[in-house]
């Protein structure tokens, strides 16, 4: 099943059952810095790995409003208003939580999404860092395959 901007989210969740393929959306937050195009990248809770900003769809809203509520609980995105907020790719990877038995898969559907401003107080300041990185370097830092290869096309 592809995922498309608008689609209902309805019915997905995050319990991990065997052999089913999890649907997360994400947000690839960019601007124009001095030295080109720069992505903003924030860290895992648990692990404190590089990733995008990332998580369940939001129900009731549509795939890209999802990826911008992300944004906002993770980064405290403020995005430009008059820039469309768009798809730019899927990737996979393996999902692994302690306090659920088995790994298990996610497909997460990327958004791209041009950044206004960023607020200082969001939801998980106190939880993540965020770092602005030149496109190249962002695509060095995160740790799943599909996502390098997704950001350094970006």
């Amino acid at each position: 099943m592809t995922l498309v901007p608008g689609q209902n989210w309805t019915g997905y969740s995050d319990a991990a059952a065997d052999g089913m393929l999890h649907r997360q959306v994400a947000a690839l937050c960019h601007r124009n810095g001095g030295a080109g195009r720069e992505v903003l990248l924030v860290t895992s809770r648990d692990t404190k790995r590089w990733i995008l900003p990332k998580g369940w769809p939001v129900e009731g809203c549509d795939a890209a409003e999802s990826a911008l509520q992300e944004a906002w609980e993770e980064a405290g995105v403020i995005p430009e208003l008059s820039a469309p907020v768009a798809p730019v790719g899927i990737y996979h990877y393996l999902k692994r939580k302690r306090v659920w038995p088995h790994p298990f898969w996610i497909e997460a559907q990327v958004f791209a999404v041009s950044v206004a401003s960023l607020a200082n107080r969001f939801p998980e300041a106190d939880q993540r860092d965020r770092r602005w990185v030149p496109t190249r370097l962002a695509a060095r830092m995160v740790g799943e395959p599909g996502l390098r290869e997704l950001i350094a096309r970006f």
